[in-house]
């Protein structure tokens, strides 16, 4: 018996010490998985996230969302001010998704999506119009206010109503139509055909696309 409790007594510190590195090394790759500036998941962790959404639930809304005249933040106060703008948006995107049991994600550059579960095409609509007024709320930065100016596109989702790819392009035409307009909210009233022409995968004149435009 007395061998058993030594062996035992040894073994302890080891499995406790693997415990342990197993933990860190779970949070290394969950933060090498986040966007450093917004602490948001980067595209492919959030994309598989949000595959899963789809998976489970019968309804619920993707959304693309981007910044209106961005680059003008940049040129005119520098990138720490842009920097600044960027983690606001991205933090405030992701209360709003937490708080709706949602995931959200930060594309790239000045480009954001969520995917929202549980909703009805009325509910949507009014949630629209609070996450635009929490988005559009003025950023502090050296001791003044940044004003902040979203376009937001969403894609209704039902059960077998699309894949992500499809949704995502849907929702990212109604943000693109959204910004043509000044900015606001429009959602997307059919999601199998794409409205735009497509390059490259996506909706022409996005980066990597060839063209300027967002």
């Amino acid at each position: 018996m007395s061998h058993a409790l030594t062996a035992l007594s040894a073994a302890l510190p080891l499995a406790s010490g693997w415990s342990v590195h197993s933990l860190w090394m779970r949070r290394r790759i969950e933060t090498a998985r986040r966007d450093p500036l917004t602490g948001l998941w980067t595209r492919d962790p959030f994309e598989d996230r949000a595959r899963k959404s789809l998976a489970r639930k019968c309804q619920l809304a993707v959304i693309v969302l981007d910044l209106n005249r961005f680059k003008e933040v940049n040129d005119t106060l520098g990138h720490a001010a842009g920097d600044v703008v960027i983690r606001a948006t991205g933090q405030r995107l992701g209360r709003w998704a937490e708080e709706h049991a949602g995931v959200a994600g930060r594309l790239g550059g000045d480009e954001f999506a969520a995917v929202i579960p549980g909703y009805g095409i009325d509910k949507l609509r009014a949630d629209l119009h609070m996450l635009t007024a929490r988005l559009d709320r003025p950023v502090p930065f050296d001791g003044n206010l940044v004003e902040v100016h979203t376009s937001i596109g969403a894609a209704y989702y039902r059960a077998g109503a699309g894949e992500l790819s499809t949704l995502l392009r849907r929702a990212d035409e109604q943000m693109y139509r959204a910004k043509q307009r000044g900015g606001g909210w429009r959602i997307a009233q059919r999601l199998t055909v794409p409205e735009m022409r497509t390059v490259n995968g996506r909706r022409d004149g996005r980066r990597g696309t060839g063209g300027e435009a967002a």
